[in-house]
């Protein structure tokens, strides 16, 4: 697989997982281009949560975007509260 590839791949999950965390956690409006970085920061957190807990949800692009939202909703919440403090 190439990178160009690759990157489109992980930019689509990017933004699907943003999508789904902005949609859980309401009031955040931070629009597409936000989201799609969210959703791959998002990615690399949940893996790490995911990880330290030993939970294995397997491969596949399903799997990548439930772990990235997941990530997602965790810093989503960070930024909310620290918006309100």
């Amino acid at each position: 697989m190439s990178v160009i590839m690759s990157l489109l791949i992980m930019a689509v999950i990017g933004a699907v997982a943003g999508w789904i965390a902005s949609m859980v956690v309401k009031g955040t409006g931070l629009g597409l281009g936000l989201d799609i970085v969210l959703g791959i920061v998002g990615a690399v957190i949940g893996g790490w949560l995911f990880r330290m807990a030993g939970i294995s949800v397997g491969g596949g692009i399903l799997a990548a975007i439930i772990v990235a939202a997941i990530g997602a909703i965790v810093l989503l919440l960070i930024v909310k509260m620290i918006k309100r403090a």
